[in-house]
């Protein structure tokens, strides 16, 4: 049982931290993580009023809010499957940058997985 928390706790705090990181380090660097944005995303916000760093940085809004959602576990398969479906959607708009993206489709697989294991069969 002890075991089993530990785990699942190991597995939450991973999680969420793929997703502090970038949040936080945009406020530094954020040049190195709007390009992750697709082209179409960027034209879309911008035709509303948005600017690139705002919509940066609302992204990284959602994201803390989806991290400390996971480490809370509150609900866990909510966060975790839109975790899951944000890292998926990452990899497939951004083919050109699968050599540094294709660790995401692991993280993404953490949580499906995180997901999963709240489902009772």
């Amino acid at each position: 049982m002890v075991l089993d928390r530990l785990q699942n706790l190991l597995l939450r705090a991973g999680l969420a931290f793929s997703f502090l990181y970038p949040a936080l380090n945009a406020l530094f660097e954020p040049y190195t993580w709007l390009g992750y944005f697709p082209q179409f995303v960027r034209q879309a916000a911008l035709s509303v009023g948005v600017p690139e760093l705002v919509l940066l940085h609302l992204f990284g809004l959602v994201e803390v809010i989806l991290a400390l959602w996971i480490l809370s576990g509150w609900r866990i398969f909510w966060p975790s499957s839109v975790a899951c479906a944000m890292l998926v959607a990452i990899v497939i708009f951004n083919p050109s940058e699968f050599p540094v993206l294709f660790r995401d489709l692991s993280i993404a697989a953490a949580a499906g997985a995180l997901a999963l294991s709240t489902k009772k069969t």
